[in-house]
């Protein structure tokens, strides 16, 4: 029996010979774990029945997205959240998106040796995947790995992003809660979260706070925090849902709204990572108290949905284009006055459209 209280061979069914590796999986098979990343990240035959298969198994896990500019320590700051869950007994997860080989599409960096806290120790599983070169530095194999993780039974899943800039809100589709981190001194980082990554923070963390300026950083992000509470007062803050204003208040969970904690930590010595964790479970509490935890997962797998679809119609789209001699062939056919952009994209997109409403039409007569 499994975590959520389903016999292990229940609700599996994988097809293409993968029932049995799902069932592992559920079974706590760490072998079969790291297998069905592997699957879900080459995207090899089936590995969408084999997400299907675990979904029913999933939603148990706190997911931490942790981003930042490169060199703000997010790594450090991993290794040592992963030790200090595993110390009060939870089981960890991390999948650290590292930027996509142009010649191989994996990982550049690879497994990385940056988890020196934990190594050795099962209970805490860590998995280095490639960006894919996506928005943001996440994919769909990124979010289906944390599936994986969660339906296996991990407590608290970690994503720590490439630190690409502000496109880095790709993060908040997949985490519940969002850490941003800045180190002191780092005034374009700073500008950086005014420019867009402020929005996505549910806690902010400015880390190497032995540094100089911390304590200048730490206050103009606290700054920034309750600028933004109060110019998004009264209206739908996205992630952090409508919030209320100003500072925190006894109401504001009743109001559906979080305040996001600005806490300051030094990774490499284990300072402040007690108050960050802390942090992060109130943000959980917050979003299950205030009902905002269905409408973020709500959007999640809106969101998921028509990546999904938008993938699949673009599919059928290209292999229409080769039966069509190639999108140069069609190029050419444009160019000499043939045909036209718009004629052509109706000429592809036509048969698709006809089969959904065929579709639509079989289920509305049903």
């Amino acid at each position: 029996m499994d975590r959520n209280g389903t016999e292990s061979g229940d609700a599996v069914a994988a097809g293409d010979g993968h029932d049995e590796l799902v069932a592992d999986l559920l079974a706590g098979s760490h072998r079969a774990l790291a297998r069905v990343i592997t699957l879900i990240e080459d995207q090899s035959p089936g590995y969408r029945d084999v997400v299907s298969a675990l979904h029913p198994h999933t939603g148990s896990a706190d997911v931490i997205g942790v981003t930042g500019a490169p060199g703000a320590g997010k790594s450090t700051l991993v290794d040592k959240l992963a030790a200090a869950y595993r110390d009060r007994g939870d089981t960890v997860g991390v999948v650290a998106v590292d930027p996509a080989s142009p010649y191989t599409g994996g990982a550049v960096l690879g497994d990385r040796i940056r988890m020196g806290s934990n190594v050795g120790d099962m209970d805490v599983f860590f998995r280095s995947m490639s960006a894919r070169g996506q928005l943001g530095g996440l994919s769909m194999a990124t979010a289906d790995a944390v599936k994986a993780l969660d339906a296996f039974g991990k407590d608290t899943v970690m994503i720590e992003t490439v630190g690409a800039g502000q496109n880095e809100v790709d993060v908040v589709r997949t985490a519940d809660t969002v850490a941003v981190l800045v180190q002191p001194g780092a005034g374009d980082d700073v500008q950086t979260l005014k420019a867009g990554i402020l929005e996505i923070g549910d806690v902010f963390v400015v880390n190497k706070t032995d540094m100089d300026g911390a304590e200048r950083t730490l206050v103009e992000i606290e700054e920034m925090v309750h600028r933004r509470e109060g110019d998004t007062a009264g209206f739908d803050a996205g992630h952090h849902g409508a919030v209320a204003g100003g500072a925190r208040t006894e109401n504001d969970a009743d109001a559906g709204g979080w305040t996001p904690d600005v806490v300051g930590t030094v990774a490499n010595a284990g300072e402040g990572v007690p108050e960050l964790i802390a942090a992060f479970d109130a943000h959980a509490t917050h979003l299950r108290e205030s009902g905002e935890l269905v409408r973020t997962q709500r959007r999640r797998y809106a969101q998921e949905i028509r990546t999904l679809v938008r993938a699949d119609i673009g599919a059928l789209a290209s292999a229409a284009i080769e039966r069509r001699g190639g999108i140069e062939t069609l190029a050419d056919r444009v160019r000499r006055k043939e045909t036209d952009p718009y004629a052509v994209a109706a000429e592809l997109v036509g048969p698709i459209e006809s089969c959904v409403d065929d579709a639509v039409d079989e289920t509305a007569g049903e």
